[in-house]
């Protein structure tokens, strides 16, 4: 498979999902805009450990988020767990930010999924909260499952991926899939990834799944042999040299 220059469609059990570039997912037959690991005020929770980040990554997170809702303009919005990096995160929240927070649930219905850093979402945040959701052939939940069914989203991996030619090597986040179920990349500001060829993802396909890295502008589609074996094709070198470029300062 060719790398593809456009946000990319992905079937998944018989359900189209827009594969946006900003690292979150389009369900458009329901209007739903989903999002994985946002990880609010985890430079916060570091910081409390005495391990001192710059404490703007809930902003600019939202920031983010806020780009994606104004393009596409959901019904909904899916944030599948974690996406308040402890227990006590959104009591840290800052005013500017809450605000910021309250603004987007005006725009779309919240569905919070639970995930193993926020098991219990704060109650001021609207919208619904459930441990999984069910809908049209589609299971959404924060980890995934070496046994799901057909039709499983779901984040808590941070998927990435690394493409290499002549010994020089782009990283990028991504969106992990096949047919039977995708793995979204984490969105928060200060979240790391794993390989897409590391067990704990790797596992959950067959041979046939892609890697779908986030460029600058667009998404694209590696398979996964050339992940994991970092093959050298001529099929490639154009989405490295567009990503290098568009990461200059």
């Amino acid at each position: 498979m060719r790398c593809v220059w456009t946000d990319l469609s992905l079937t998944v059990n018989g359900q189209t999902l827009l594969l946006d570039r900003s690292g979150a997912a389009w369900w458009e037959k329901t209007r739903t805009l989903i999002f994985a690991d946002l990880h609010f005020e985890k430079g916060s929770s570091y910081a409390r450990g005495r391990q001192f980040l710059p404490p703007y990554d809930t902003r600019a997170t939202l920031l983010r988020v806020a780009e994606v809702v104004s393009r596409r303009a959901p019904a909904r919005i899916i944030a599948l767990g974690d996406s308040f990096h402890d227990p006590f995160a959104a009591e840290r929240m800052g005013a500017q930010e809450r605000g910021m927070l309250e603004a987007l649930a005006a725009k779309a219905h919240f569905l919070w999924i639970t995930g193993n850093h926020d098991p219990h979402p704060p109650a001021w945040l609207g919208g619904a909260v459930r441990t999984e959701w069910h809908e049209s052939g589609l299971t959404f939940r924060h980890e995934p499952q070496a046994d799901a069914a057909p039709g499983e989203i779901a984040g808590h991996l941070h998927p990435a991926a690394t493409v290499t030619r002549f010994g020089r090597g782009v990283r990028r986040r991504c969106f992990a899939g096949d047919a039977r179920r995708l793995v979204l990349p984490s969105f928060g500001a200060y979240t790391g990834g794993l390989d897409v060829g590391d067990p704990a993802i790797a596992s959950l396909f067959g041979a046939r799944f892609h890697a779908f890295m986030l460029g600058a502008e667009r998404v694209y589609a590696i398979p996964r042999t050339q992940v994991e074996r970092r093959k050298r094709s001529e099929e490639i070198q154009p989405m490295i040299t567009a990503i290098a470029t568009a990461a200059r300062p």
